[in-house]
């Protein structure tokens, strides 16, 4: 019972990778983060794409993760009661705010977004359902983290851009911030240019179980510089919807 199959853990460690990050990832690239001979690795990714768990950009070559794997996926995240709890609350959130909406949780070191709205305008967006954020650079992180109850730091403070927080004791100190204030900011730390914000979600316990959140254009969140604290109220309006939803 103890024994496992190398293949099926190789195969799995590519598509933690891939889901790690934005970016489409090379067999270079894949094989240096893996330690994996490259040969190994085509075989592997070969199956993936077959089974259309991995797909390859046929202009650069590089691999992402696929449709199949990400519809798998959502198929666990409709039944998760948060999610389903959440829905309604997300889309009355994007309308108020006109800006898209966002919801996470904690997963294995990451923002896991469980359910993503589109900004209500005509704007091409991309469905970010499935996806990993990371926890130090994220308004939803950054809600999650000051709230975990099991205070695991984050893994290496990655720079996504000159404003992320890469410094941990700088970190704790915004994480202090998050706690006493009960809603976190992200000031063009995850992409330049974007701006958001985030409150928690809590369960009949009162533990943190998820984060709620929206992201948008720095000029319209924070023109100058500062937030608009009506956007703030909006998140906090919609965390506490939800929370009191889970209550129930």
């Amino acid at each position: 019972m103890g024994e496992t199959i190398q293949s099926v853990e190789r195969a799995a460690a590519i598509l933690r990778l891939l889901a790690s990050g934005p970016r489409q990832l090379g067999v270079a690239e894949l094989a240096r983060a893996l330690g994996l001979p490259k040969g190994t690795l085509h075989g592997i990714l070969r199956t993936l794409v077959r089974v259309g768990f991995v797909e390859q950009d046929q202009e650069t070559g590089k691999y992402r993760l696929g449709a199949t794997l990400l519809h798998l996926g959502s198929s666990y995240l409709d039944v998760n009661e948060l999610r389903a709890r959440s829905i309604n609350w997300a889309d009355a959130l994007a309308g108020r705010s006109r800006e898209s909406a966002w919801i996470g949780t904690l997963h294995e070191g990451h923002v896991l977004v469980i359910h993503h709205v589109f900004r209500p305008d005509n704007s091409m967006q991309t469905l970010q359902v499935g996806t990993y954020l990371p926890t130090h650079a994220s308004a939803l992180g950054k809600v999650l983290l000051a709230y975990d109850p099991y205070d695991e730091p984050p893994g290496p403070l990655e720079p996504y851009t000159k404003n992320t927080l890469v410094d941990p004791a700088a970190l704790e100190r915004e994480l202090d911030l998050v706690r006493s204030r009960g809603w976190a900011a992200e000031m063009e730390e995850l992409t330049e240019g974007e701006v958001a914000i985030a409150a928690p979600i809590k369960d009949p316990r009162g533990l943190v179980v998820g984060a709620i959140g929206i992201r948008g254009a720095v000029e319209r969140l924070a023109p100058g510089g500062e937030l608009h604290m009506e956007y703030v109220s909006y998140v906090r309006d919609a965390a506490r919807a939800i929370t009191r939803d889970l209550a129930r």
